[in-house]
């Protein structure tokens, strides 16, 4: 049985793991919500902020594997 999803991501003749465009994709999507934390001061209700850019990452790494990139 063949795994539908690929386990290499190629860009030119240089291939990559899945779990690399999920990182970035993942750390982008966590900036930009803090960044609408910030604006809507929303940011100091919370403790640490570092944690929660971290742990929003951390969400946004399960969500994007788990809907749109396999690894």
């Amino acid at each position: 049985m063949t795994n539908p999803y690929p386990h290499e991501l190629s860009m030119g003749d240089v291939y990559y793991s899945p779990i690399l465009s999920v990182a970035v994709l993942s750390f982008l999507a966590a900036l930009l919500t803090v960044m609408l934390l910030n604006k809507l001061k929303l940011s100091r209700y919370l403790a640490a902020p570092s944690y929660v850019f971290i742990a929003i990452m951390a969400l946004y790494m399960v969500l994007i594997d788990t809907f749109w990139i396999k690894f």
